[in-house]
């Protein structure tokens, strides 16, 4: 897991060449819109998130477009977790221990957790 100069930049081109939808998804939980019984003011899920401590696991369910995997990016956000996807149908053992070895060595070496999005 190289972190260079050169990963940086590749990273900051790749987000500004998102498309449209990408670069306007919520970033914050004030930017989120809707979900208020889950994430508004002073309910359980936003208070765990703000002070960082969330529970192990949260199975997200709901229709698409409903705004799952957004609040997983915004709760990665909020907390300074690393924020990795995988596709549950498509993903085998090997694809999640990679996942699993990559998020090891990355708590390890930068203290850093990781949210892992199983879509």
């Amino acid at each position: 897991m190289s972190n260079d100069l050169f990963d940086h930049a590749m990273h900051e081109r790749l987000k500004s060449e998102a498309p449209l939808a990408a670069r306007m998804r919520p970033r914050t939980l004030d930017e989120y819109i809707g979900q208020e019984h889950i994430v508004g003011e002073g309910k359980l899920l936003r208070r765990a998130i703000e002070a960082d401590k969330l529970f192990s696991s949260i199975i997200l369910w709901g229709p698409p477009g409903t705004g799952k995997t957004t609040l997983a990016q915004v709760i990665a956000n909020t907390t300074k977790s690393h924020f990795t996807t995988i596709s549950a149908i498509l993903a085998g053992k090997a694809d999640l221990r990679v996942v699993i070895d990559e998020s090891l060595e990355r708590r390890r070496l930068h203290n850093i957790r990781t949210i892992l999005f199983v879509k």
